[in-house]
């Protein structure tokens, strides 16, 4: 009899050691498809991209995709002319000191980038398209495409399909619906301020203006752009067409053009230390004759206005534009 339950005992004992082990087993097999299994595949310009885990040191080689990860709760480990963001795009969240410059979007620098061993590059094909492969050696890499003929039908719809397949990519998905819902509530917000004022339905050309090889410059801004987009989801309509599509988005053109434009209201941006407008411009008949200069129609934007970026810049935007009109009111007043 003794021998017979020490036989159950020892049997139990295994079956209870067995069944500890496969516990242990399917324990890991779960702590391991987390990070490490995850693969998703998402498409670039390049084609299809396998990413393997989830991306967290993030290096980026474009302003617009650097405040998209922004948008999605993210801060790259390594930025494109760092130094320089943020004189030109403004929406709220300077990076920390942590984020490291890895040289210009033109040429950016292999070895600062490698320095930073990041697990996902994002960069834009006419720009890096010639060091896509070095690129790839260091990290996975996603190649956009924001200025082919096809991006360039509706700018806005090619950011937020850019911004959906980053999200995808570093697996935030929900952030990134969040981000978009954020921005959405904003247009609705800003359009209601323009209602209030009684500005609804205002007509308007804008620009972005600077100086180039001494002559004073504008960007007209093009239905397809994100601004017309933007200003377009506050009700405003664009006075300004073109009768090709404008890749970037704006026809580069002189101040005589806007003499077509004299019943517009004109908005535009400028940085302060190349104002053309109080500058070059100031005394000129072309410009001071112009009806919107005489009467006054004439609303300023930041010089970190940025219009080619993601959904907090055009959520930026869309409060600039109704701030400058709702300012000009109370002083009118």
């Amino acid at each position: 009899m003794k021998k017979f339950f020490l036989l159950v005992l020892i049997l139990f004992t295994a079956l209870l050691a067995a069944c500890s082990g496969e516990n242990e087993e399917e324990s890991g097999e779960g702590d391991s498809s987390g990070e490490e299994s995850r693969s998703v595949t998402v498409e670039d310009a390049t084609g299809e991209k396998t990413i393997e885990g989830t991306p967290e040191n993030v290096v980026v080689l474009e302003w617009s995709y650097a405040e998209e990860l922004q948008a999605l709760g993210m801060e790259p480990s390594g930025v494109a002319d760092l130094d320089s963001y943020g004189d030109w795009v403004d929406v709220g969240q300077p990076f920390s000191e942590e984020v490291e410059d890895v040289g210009t979007r033109q040429e950016p620098s292999l070895e600062a980038i490698s320095r930073l061993e990041p697990d996902l590059i994002i960069g834009v094909d006419f720009r890096h398209e010639e060091i896509a492969e070095d690129l790839e050696e260091i990290a996975p890499t996603l190649m956009f495409a924001p200025y082919s003929e096809e991006s360039a039908e509706n700018q806005f719809d090619s950011m937020l399909d850019e911004f959906d397949t980053i999200a995808e990519a570093v697996d935030r998905e929900e952030e990134a619906d969040e981000a978009v819902n954020d921005m959405e509530q904003t247009f609705e917000d800003q359009r209601a301020r323009l209602e209030e004022a009684g500005q609804e339905d205002m007509n308007y050309v804008m620009t972005q203006a600077f100086t180039a090889q001494n002559t004073p410059t504008l960007r007209l801004f093009t239905d397809n752009s994100m601004v017309a987009n933007v200003m377009d989801e506050l009700g405003m309509n664009n006075d300004y067409e073109s009768e090709e599509l404008e890749l970037y988005g704006y026809t580069e053109t002189t101040v005589e053009s806007l003499q077509n434009y004299q019943d517009s209201n004109f908005f535009y941006i400028v940085q302060d230390e190349d104002n053309i407008f109080n500058e070059e411009l100031d005394g000129n008949p072309v410009w001071e004759d112009l009806d919107f200069v005489q009467e006054d129609r004439l609303y300023q934007m930041p010089g970190s206005t940025w219009t080619f970026g993601g959904p907090l810049s055009a959520e930026v935007l869309a409060e600039q534009v109704v701030d400058s009109i709702v300012e000009k009111e109370d002083e009118d007043e």
